[in-house]
């Protein structure tokens, strides 16, 4: 877990972006699974990355202004006994002061009574519209009413902006502290991946593997999984967020397991390993797998400063394009293949996201007609595959498929690190190469 000093920086970072714009940033929710149950808390990541604080339905105020000591201002659920025995401890207005580093701590209740002074002097107010719909009404008629005064005080927040463009350029470009939660993140995750490798056999379940990979996060001290864990055998790999898990696995079926965990403060793991359950790939089996695996180490080839995002997509595309052209499941120019997207039947997603404290974590991929260039601290995955069914159809000029490569579902998955020189590959711990998935 971070110290203090590491959300402190982040925060002086943003007030300093900010202007003298006043940013109000809500923590989570609790959201309903089902009648009063809730699901687990999950903490709002932007909140979080500024404040450290992990309880639900508080409000985080950033007012650069305001003197030093006003700057940073937290409202909080209050200490209440009779509702911490339902729902746990919370730390209250003098727990923050005390253990959160901030410069003022209100109950959550006064919010309505205090927001209009606290965004008072501001040029503008930060707030992202359409996602805190408990807030934002509050906040929309704190800001109506700054403008009724302006013919009388000339002073008033006049316009309003996301903080997203600010808060979500910090965020993607990640610090050591946070590339050592990455690292370790990856490390558990692909520890998991070599565990249940080795576990699985013909005639599990897919459960079976399930609950060995997220068994062995929760060891580990983490939250758990970072998303749904699919583990996909046979054609069920071909769905590619399948998470229902409850197929028997086949002797001759690839396993294919899309999981990674989630730590404490929120940083994640993302991998995915592609294996044959009894120890040996089959003729065509293997065919696709080689291409998969050269088309992801040519497109963490790509990975290094300067370059972007869609270079290392279209490295990967064009390597399985053409690997697919080689074994007749396409036919024609590689490059006009790709121009008439006559290869979606068989890989229809990105190569790759950002990761961070979100799974698809955020940040821009361009702006505007322009690539944005990779960067050290960068971090984003590298994830081609190939899903061969009957469930989309085959594009005009391209082959039928024989049923001898239907059911074949192959991904492989890595989190890269995009250092000073080239890259570091987080998730290494987790074999790939095809000496290591056969036994």
């Amino acid at each position: 877990m971070a110290d203090s000093s590491v959300f402190h920086r982040r925060r002086d970072s943003f007030l300093s972006g900010l202007g003298s714009y006043a940013a109000i940033v809500p923590a989570g929710e609790l959201v309903t699974h089902h009648a009063d149950c809730e699901y687990p808390f999950r903490q709002n990541s932007d909140f979080w990355y500024l404040t450290g604080f992990d309880e639900p339905n508080a409000v985080a105020l950033f007012l650069p202004h305001k003197p030093k000591g006003e700057q940073y201002v937290l409202f909080v659920l209050p200490k209440e006994s009779a509702a911490e025995v339902w729902t746990g401890f919370r730390w209250g207005t003098k727990g923050v002061l005390d253990n959160f580093d901030v410069d003022l701590a209100h109950s959550l209740n006064e919010l309505p009574s205090l927001l209009a002074h606290y965004l008072e002097g501001a040029e503008g107010i930060a707030f992202r519209i359409g996602k805190h719909p408990n807030i934002e009404p509050l906040v929309l008629k704190t800001w109506s009413e700054h403008l009724q005064k302006l013919p009388r005080s000339g002073l008033a927040p006049l316009s309003m902006i996301a903080p997203c463009p600010i808060l979500h350029d910090m965020r993607l470009r990640k610090d050591d502290f946070e590339i050592e939660r990455m690292r370790i993140a990856s490390q558990i995750s692909a520890e998991a991946h070599e565990l249940v490798r080795e576990f699985a056999r013909p005639g599990m379940n897919e459960r079976d593997l399930q609950a060995q990979i997220e068994k062995y996060f929760l060891e580990k001290g983490t939250r758990g999984p970072a998303y749904g864990s699919i583990v996909a055998s046979g054609d069920n790999a071909c769905v590619l967020h399948y998470t229902e898990n409850n197929s028997p696995i086949k002797n001759g079926d690839l396993v294919l397991i899309d999981a990674g965990c989630s730590l404490d403060d929120y940083y994640n793991g993302d991998i995915t390993r592609t294996f044959p359950v009894n120890g040996r790939f089959s003729g065509e089996q293997k065919a696709i797998y080689e291409i998969v695996l050269s088309s992801q180490k040519a497109a963490i080839d790509c990975v290094r400063p300067g370059d972007n995002a869609e270079n290392v997509h279209m490295t990967a595309l064009k390597h399985l394009v053409g690997g697919l052209v080689d074994i007749g499941l396409l036919v024609g120019d590689v490059d006009s293949i790709i121009e008439q997207q006559a290869y979606s039947h068989l890989y229809m997603h990105r190569t790759g996201h950002w990761l961070g404290l979100d799974v698809h974590d955020v940040g821009a991929y361009r702006l505007g007609d322009y690539h944005l260039n990779l960067e050290p601290g960068m971090v984003l995955t590298v994830e081609p595959g190939i899903y061969i069914s009957d469930r989309l159809a085959v594009p005009k000029g391209q082959p039928e498929i024989d049923k001898r490569w239907k059911g074949i579902g192959i991904r492989i998955e890595d989190d890269v690190l995009v250092t000073e020189d080239s890259v570091e590959v987080l998730s290494c711990k987790a074999a790939k190469d095809l000496i290591d998935m056969e036994c």
